[in-house]
């Protein structure tokens, strides 16, 4: 725990700034400076840059004289001055420039020392940099204290400076992050925590890079269960992973659902993680592991040994996008994190097996959904109000007559800290949170409908998107009887609306994802 000081507003930065007002020893010039004012001629001058070099603070000064000419001069202080601060100086000898502090105007420098929590609310992550780390005075018993002044980077607040307290010194020039607790208190995040996040937007650029899109595979699935050519292992694995993907039909109720979301493969990982490898048989993900552990011919022309293939399942898609080359694309690159993924097509390559495609095919879908589950943990975290948001985002191939319909789901569930504690020590009401769903697909003749749908306690909003401008007068329509059902269920509903087109895209904080505002 960081406690912010609790010090008035500063007119000066001290008591030693003061005194420094009467002989000049708070600030000395690097280089001195004959001739640049007359003697007892004053200017005033304006800190453009500050940093602490260790006991001492080196600061960038923008003097004005009254002609208007104005120079850049160097020079050290003995207290920090945050950047903005205006001192007043005097020449006084002529054969240099020894510049006499005569005030410090600091009452205009946003220096916070405590927070405004209507403008960065509890549970906001703040993101600073350190610019300087002083010891406090402390008497004998006392624990030692140290003051720093912290440059905000982000927030309603990004530009301000902030003075706190806390027991150990930071280091200077050093990036932190913390979590507002209180007006007067943060509590630091660990810088693992960001890391982590770094790596996810890094491997999330990477597996984006080597996926396509799911109907590919399973097309070439498909041949392979009707073809005497394949081996009867191979056919087999075909003809099992074909036959656990769901109906569009099945999809009508309630637990089928579940279950397809449950095998989708976005939970394989915490099914591992969880002692629950015996029940991952049906995880799509997990069919396709052990569908390219099968083929016997990798690109290299050698067999693979037991070994190699646990080694191979452990190391996909990495390994298997190395091991096959550059993979083709004919759509865009997709941006980090973009909901839904578009539709992308691996290449044929000539004189190529079918083996070899079918490799290729199982590695890209491997990672399509890798990429859904990195883009769940980088829309997972901490909101810029303080709430906590968790994202599962994945797809599910669904049977639709003889084609497969990739249908994208991203889940989001946004709840306060409070919330969220008495949730997980009271077992409470899960529906007390904001609840969102989108939903992307691509159907004949329909053409492609994303679903954006908000449930906040029992009142369910949504907004449906169609790119064709018939489907989109076609469901306009039809809104009125989907509302009555709704009502049957039981929900209380709120605005429905369809557009055409699709839905805005471009750069959103995660404050803009509310798709709809029932206060407003």
């Amino acid at each position: 725990m960081t406690e912010i000081n609790s010090l008035g507003a500063q007119t000066v930065p001290g008591p030693q700034a003061a005194k420094a007002a009467m002989t000049g020893e708070l600030l000395r010039l690097l280089q001195a400076q004959p001739g640049l004012l007359a003697p007892g001629e004053t200017a005033r001058a304006e800190v453009m840059s500050m940093r602490q070099v260790g006991v001492d603070f080196q600061l960038s000064l923008r003097l004005t004289q009254g002609n208007g000419n104005q120079t850049q001069l160097q020079a050290n202080a003995s207290q920090p001055l945050p950047q903005g601060s205006q001192v007043t100086v005097t020449q006084t000898e002529s054969n240099r420039l020894a510049v006499m502090v005569q005030q410090v105007h600091a009452n205009n420098i946003t220096t916070l020392t405590r927070l405004d929590t209507s403008q960065v609310p509890v549970g906001t992550l703040l993101q600073g940099k350190v610019l300087t780390s002083q010891p406090l005075p402390q008497n004998a018993g006392e624990i030692a204290s140290f003051r720093s002044l912290v440059s905000l980077l982000n927030s309603s607040q990004a530009g301000a400076t902030l003075a706190i307290d806390s027991p150990r010194p930071l280091p200077v020039g050093s990036l932190l992050s913390a979590l507002v607790q209180g007006d007067q208190s943060l509590r630091f995040v660990p810088l693992s925590g960001r890391q982590d996040q770094l790596a996810i937007a890094q491997q999330l650029v990477t597996q984006q890079g080597r996926q396509a899109s799911l109907p590919g595979l399973l097309n070439a699935l498909q041949q392979i269960a009707t073809s005497g050519d394949a081996g009867t292992q191979l056919r087999a694995s075909a003809e099992r992973l074909l036959a656990s993907l769901p109906d569009a039909r099945q999809l009508g109720d309630a637990k089928n659902l579940a279950q397809a979301l449950n095998n989708s493969g976005a939970f394989l990982e915490a099914k591992l993680l969880g002692g629950l490898a015996s029940g991952v048989a049906p995880d799509l993900k997990t069919q396709l592991v052990r569908l390219i552990a099968q083929l016997p011919n990798p690109p290299t022309g050698q067999a693979l040994t037991p070994a190699q293939t646990s080694t191979l399942a452990h190391a996909l898609p990495g390994f298997a996008r190395s091991a096959l080359g550059m993979l083709g694309q004919v759509s865009p690159r997709p941006q980090p994190g973009a909901f839904p993924l578009p539709s992308r097509l691996l290449q044929s390559l000539e004189n190529e097996g079918d083996l070899q495609q079918l490799l290729r095919l199982a590695a890209a879908a491997i990672s399509r959904l890798q990429s859904h589950a990195l883009s769940s943990l980088q829309q997972s975290g901490p909101l810029e109000n303080g709430n906590q948001q968790t994202t599962w985002q994945t797809e599910i191939p669904i049977r639709h007559g003889q084609e497969f319909i990739p249908l994208q789901v991203k889940l989001q569930r946004e709840e306060t800290p409070e919330q969220q504690a008495d949730r997980e020590r009271e077992g409470r009401d899960p529906l007390e949170a904001i609840w969102r769903i989108e939903l992307a697909f691509d159907l004949s003749p329909l053409g492609p409908l994303q679903v954006q749908a908000q449930l906040l306690q029992g009142r369910l909003s949504g907004q449906l998107w169609a790119e064709q401008e018939q489907t989109a007068r076609l469901i306009d329509s039809q809104l009125g009887t989907l509302r009555e059902r709704l009502l049957a269920r039981g929900l209380d509903v709120g605005d429905l609306e369809c557009h055409p087109g699709t839905p805005p895209q471009g750069p959103r904080t995660r404050l803009e994802q509310r798709w709809v505002d029932e206060t407003a």
